[in-house]
């Protein structure tokens, strides 16, 4: 089995996950719909996801999964906007407040191996990216 370091596997996932999204559909949007990667918004329950985005329900008291998944997509839309990034898991990396997840941080090499097998359908084994050099 192919060994690859974890910044290449992210790039690579990442080059893929640039040609599912457009405009109007964030990569947690298109996951949750497709039931693949993290799963997007689908991996956390009602309960769950209205505490990741407390405020923006904080006014909602009705609001519904589907209501709420749509303003969350548009949230992630914007920020990949405003901060310049392509893909949520980007902003959610870089994200000081509102942070609704941890991003690419979120998965263990393990779990970036998994998700390559099924995205990029190679098995490789993902390993830690080398120590930086003292200088």
């Amino acid at each position: 089995m192919k060994t690859i370091q974890r910044s290449e596997a992210i790039e690579n996932l990442h080059a893929r996950f640039l040609e599912m999204v457009d405009d109007d559909h964030c990569l947690c949007q298109i996951a949750a719909r497709e039931g693949f990667f993290c799963g997007g918004f689908a991996q956390w329950s009602f309960p769950e996801l209205k505490q990741r985005y407390a405020w923006m329900v904080k006014n909602r008291p009705r609001i519904t999964r589907e209501e709420l998944e749509d303003l969350a997509n548009r949230w992630q839309l914007a920020r990949q906007f405003v901060l310049g990034a392509s893909l949520s898991c980007d902003v959610q990396c870089s994200e000081m407040h509102h942070q609704t997840c941890s991003g690419w941080d979120t998965f263990s090499n393990e779990d970036l191996t998994r998700y390559y097998g099924e995205v990029l359908n190679e098995e490789v084994e993902v390993v830690a990216d080398p120590e930086p050099a003292d200088v």
